[in-house]
């Protein structure tokens, strides 16, 4: 029950409001565009922080605390004129009467733009969604951390084998590049962290499983960098099974397609997502849980309301099923969106939008990396992974997080140290599902 004391209270304005729902990497890179602007801009998420997801899996391996990878939204904003930040969710959308709903009010609008992200696609497996660990957001992270270091207290007191078994046996299930990451950083942990900590375990017992579903690990990269992936990441004693679909997962076995199974209290699904749709849109603007818009990024048919970042679906030429749902395409459609927004208020064109690729990145470990440019340029190994690392560190909110995550990353390479194996926060999967818990 929301108290009758709370408002949106957003004054009124000479200028045309613009609302953005999300505070992403599209949504905060279209609203710094727009600073002291022509529009009223008012940003609304159910956080208040921006979350630099690339970094997710770090949080989770007790590499990087949570604060380190993200920044308020507040302080980001922080000297804008005629801007207004709530944290609150939107809950639906009447695009008729140009108005937006949320628990604590309606909030009209001129131009509204969704950037609502993506969630984990659990692909209607309703048994894993309730017992799998996703990792989208800090909370999740947290979530996983905790649950790890937790089984292995428990595994400490354990003398049912096969209970034992299940507490060392940790799958992911994706081999995309941030199931690529997470197994990489559990290999790590295998082999330099986790032995020093629990002396009384033998870690030869610990088996971290990738399953994809494909052929090879990055689908989305070349050849090589897959095959140098999987090699970086056998280095670590990671199985990776290939060619492979999870069909179920109770909370102690995982199923497969192949009429295998692995016993594990953990499974983490790395396997893709969809949209963060918002209810009230037509549904023929809707396709595969994501937006259909322009070239400029208007919703069809409907004008008034755009689409950016993982949330927008738009097809053309160069992308026939779309644009891949990666944080460098949310952060030029935001940036080319501003330039549209003011070119509209001066009676100007609008610009279509052209995906700029600058190519793909992923780390396996330490000094272990793969990198492809569109030039054909690629390579791997530890100049990789410098590299990955510098492009990751830049690309952080704020100057003290790129100053904690760098001390962070420097102690860990002289040291083999994770200095944040901290439960802080007990998980307990049996009585919360790790997505409700998010």
């Amino acid at each position: 029950m929301i108290p009758d004391y709370l408002s949106l209270d957003i004054p009124e304005s000479d200028k045309p409001r613009l609302v953005i729902v999300g505070g992403g990497f599209a949504g905060l890179e279209l609203a710094r565009n727009l600073k002291n602007g022509p529009y009223q801009v008012v940003l609304f998420d159910r956080n208040n922080y921006h979350t630099f997801q690339p970094l997710l899996y770090q949080v989770a391996t007790s590499g990087l605390e949570p604060d380190s990878i993200a920044g308020p939204l507040r302080k980001v904003f922080d000297g804008f004129r005629d801007f207004y930040f709530r944290m609150v969710k939107v809950e639906s959308i009447d695009y008729q009467g140009k108005t937006i709903n949320t628990p604590i009010g309606k909030l009209s609008y001129h131009f509204l733009v969704l950037a609502c992200g993506s969630e984990t696609n659990f692909f209607g497996l309703e048994e894993v969604k309730r017992k799998a660990f996703p990792l989208k957001k800090v909370v999740h992270a947290l979530n996983l951390r905790s649950h790890i270091l937790q089984n292995f207290e428990k595994a400490v007191l354990t003398a049912d084998p096969l209970n034992h078994q299940r507490l060392m046996n940790l799958v992911i299930v994706g081999g995309g590049p941030t199931g690529v990451e997470v197994a990489g950083a559990l290999g790590e942990l295998k082999l330099h962290v986790l032995p020093r900590d629990f002396p009384d375990l033998d870690f030869s017992d610990m088996k971290v499983f990738l399953v994809e579903g494909e052929s090879r690990l990055l689908g989305a990269m070349g050849v090589e960098a897959a095959t140098n992936a999987k090699k970086y990441l056998e280095q670590y004693g990671t199985e990776v099974i290939l060619d492979t679909v999870v069909t179920g997962y109770d909370g102690q076995t995982v199923f497969m397609n192949n009429h295998q199974s692995i016993e594990s209290h953990t499974l983490i699904w790395a396997a893709g997502v969809h949209g963060n749709m918002v209810d009230g849109l037509p549904h023929l603007v809707v396709e595969k849980s994501r937006i259909l818009v322009n070239e400029f990024n208007q919703v069809e048919n409907v004008p008034s309301i755009f689409a950016i970042g993982d949330i927008a679906l738009m097809k053309n030429q160069d992308a026939p099923k779309g644009h891949p749902m990666v944080a460098q395409v949310a952060i030029q459609q935001g940036r080319m969106l501003a330039k549209n927004l003011k070119a509209v208020l001066q009676g100007k064109s609008m610009q279509s939008f052209k995906y700029k690729d600058l190519g793909s990145m992923a780390t396996v470990g330490r000094k272990k990396a793969v990198v492809e440019f569109p030039n054909g340029l690629k390579f791997g190994g530890f100049f990789a992974w410098l590299l990955w690392m510098f492009i990751h560190l830049i690309s952080l909110i704020g100057f003290r997080n790129k100053l904690v995550t760098f001390v962070n990353w420097v102690w860990s390479y002289f040291t083999y140290d994770k200095g944040n194996r901290l439960i802080i926060r007990r998980f307990d999967k049996e009585k919360t599902s790790p997505v409700e818990a998010g």
